[in-house]
């Protein structure tokens, strides 16, 4: 193996920590960034070695999205800051149709943050970036004082490029449309949750984080008449359900024993008084397409790994006070209103 020259000392990965001086700019800075960054995302673009990335654009038309990630605890059951920072850009992309081509990211670390964990983390980064192929082609890191920074915190932002002839945007919806959900609501949330405060609920609830453009892929394939799509993250499916709404100016009619819910998930949102509806995901998404199309579209969801357990839960209706309302599992009905104030905090 050979050494650099410029270091004549290897960090300690093992026992070191963050200092000021990785962030000052001079030889410590780039010691950090090529022994922990560099090394595991390593790819052509990123060898540049610049401030920027080159590339040549595709044909069709760009999307960009770019999302800050400051999630507690940082490793939790099923993910970690790492991993949930790639996978929630790249689906944010996704939800335009997009095929995501690159991420770049950003990390604010805090003074006397253990080296062999923000190793974990951008190796975890590297991992998930990889399964997904959308590579890490540019970044920064910044230091910040003891204390004004609560470990690490990372932005990431990505590109991708939208086939011809999708048009997939939040204000597409239209009444008589129906409403699939890929699975789950509330995994994530109640699996940050029961690591925070180190519940245990009899089965370990793993958190859905998980990138979404291959099913998206699958599904624009055999739907291009999709008109919406969107990851319920922070604020749950409710919160969701609501945007889209107000983007259309229509109402939204769900129907409460048609929404997948897991057991162990229902079970722990019953014991802390949370309703589901309004728990983050990271690893599903909302469609809206033409009633006609709904039953293709559920059918090649369901036959994908990251869709067994799609779900039509509703449809679309006029109402010109944009209200999203529920049929209950007792026949009754009540709005699903906007998520007042927050329900878990640093969920994302």
């Amino acid at each position: 193996m050979t050494t650099d020259r410029r270091f004549p000392v290897r960090l300690d990965l093992k026992n070191g920590a963050v200092d000021m001086s990785h962030g000052a700019g001079g030889r410590a800075m780039a010691q950090l960034i090529a022994e922990v960054f560099q090394k595991a995302l390593d790819n052509e673009l990123l060898a540049q070695g610049n401030d920027q990335a080159l590339f040549m654009p595709p044909a069709g038309r760009l999307v960009m999205s770019t999302d800050g990630h400051v999630i507690s605890p940082l490793f939790f059951p099923g993910g970690d800051i790492g991993s949930l920072a790639v996978h929630g850009t790249v689906n944010d992309v996704a939800m335009a149709g997009a095929r995501p081509l690159y991420l770049a990211a950003g990390f604010i670390l805090e003074e006397g943050f253990p080296l062999c964990e923000l190793v974990r983390i951008v190796e975890s980064m590297a991992h998930a970036a990889n399964v997904a192929g959308v590579p890490i082609v540019t970044g920064d890191t910044k230091v910040v004082e003891r204390g004004k920074g609560d470990g690490v915190f990372i932005t990431t932002t990505g590109i991708g490029v939208v086939p011809d002839g999708i048009h997939i945007s939040g204000d597409r919806a239209r009444p008589g449309d129906a409403i699939l959900v890929s699975g789950s609501m509330g995994d994530h949330g109640v699996a940050i949750l029961s690591k925070r405060e180190n519940l245990s609920f009899g089965t370990e609830i793993q958190s859905d984080s998980a990138a979404l453009h291959d099913l998206v892929a699958a599904m624009i394939d055999v739907v291009p008449e999709i008109r919406c799509l969107r990851d319920p993250t922070r604020g749950g499916l409710a919160t969701t359900l609501n945007e889209l709404a107000h983007q259309s100016s229509v109402g939204m009619q769900i129907r409460e024993q048609t929404i997948p819910v897991r057991p162990e998930v229902a079970a722990a949102c019953e014991l802390l008084g949370l309703d589901p509806l309004y728990v983050a995901n990271e690893g599903k998404l909302v469609a809206i397409c033409p009633a006609e199309r709904a039953e293709a579209l559920l059918s090649i969801m369901r036959a994908h790994p990251k869709g067994t357990a799609s779900a039509i839960i509703g449809e679309v209706v006029e109402d010109a006070l944009r209200f999203v309302q529920m049929e209950t599992g007792f026949g009754g009905s009540r709005i699903v209103d906007w998520l007042a104030g927050e329900q878990l905090p640093r969920i994302c």
